[in-house]
């Protein structure tokens, strides 16, 4: 007679804990800039470039008018939608989207560059200063925690134009002064810079991706903010 076989007991191995996500804390300086301008923030490390492209937006005060890319040794990463246009003759860029912030440091880079508009070539050095215990509690994407002067108006003319510009604001007899406010919309107060407010509008990120017309719109936000406060 045969005898039932017992069955197989059923083991669930316990899941492993999952590997808390590194941050780190990054200095962000604007070169050429005298005195500089700068920011200081906390960033989760399993960013990908594109995120933190819009963290750089937020964090410096610029508007996302231009085409950026990330300057990282020997290789530049850029908006994978700009890779794709056949006008771009950008064939040796990479794509932004397939890097994370952690991968940058693994492969020992702690010091890259970040350039915002290639007409005024804004160049921004990127310094890894350490890695920040994790913060498993934490629903942020970014923080800002320190900085000093406000960035350069859009469009201004690059460095040179900046110090024009900053020559021509402190005098107000001089003879384009009324034609610079004019163009500025407001007076431009190069030592502006709202720590609040940064952090206020870098919560409004998604995870893990901001599309364009969202941090557009988290844009728009900021500048009527600014707008109905009277601030620069």
């Amino acid at each position: 007679m045969d005898h039932p076989r017992p069955r197989a007991r059923l083991t669930t191995r316990p899941r492993q804990p999952a590997s808390p996500i590194k941050w780190y804390q990054l200095k962000i300086t604007l070169e050429c800039t005298k005195p500089a301008v700068w920011r200081r923030i906390a960033v989760r490390g399993d960013i990908k470039l594109d995120l933190l492209h819009a963290v750089l937006q937020l964090a410096m005060g610029w508007t996302n008018s231009h085409l950026h890319m990330f300057l990282i040794g020997a290789d530049r990463y850029s908006d994978s939608s700009m890779i794709d246009n056949p006008g771009w003759g950008g064939d040796e860029d990479k794509d932004e989207r397939k890097l994370t912030l952690a991968q940058v440091v693994d492969r020992g880079f702690n010091l890259f560059g970040y350039e915002y508009d290639f007409g005024d070539s804004w160049t921004h050095l990127l310094a890894v200063e350490k890695e920040l215990p994790p913060d498993p509690a934490s629903k942020a994407i970014a923080r800002c925690l320190d900085g000093a002067r406000a960035c350069p108006p859009e469009d201004c003319g690059g460095f040179p134009g900046f110090e024009e510009l900053l020559k021509v604001m402190k005098n107000p007899k001089h003879r384009e002064y009324r034609s610079m406010v004019e163009w500025l919309g407001a007076p431009f107060d190069p030592e502006a810079f709202n720590l609040r407010e940064t952090n206020l509008f870098l919560a409004r990120l998604k995870w893990p991706r901001t599309s364009v017309e969202q941090l557009a719109r988290i844009l728009q936000a900021r500048f009527s903010r600014r707008s109905s406060h009277g601030a620069a």
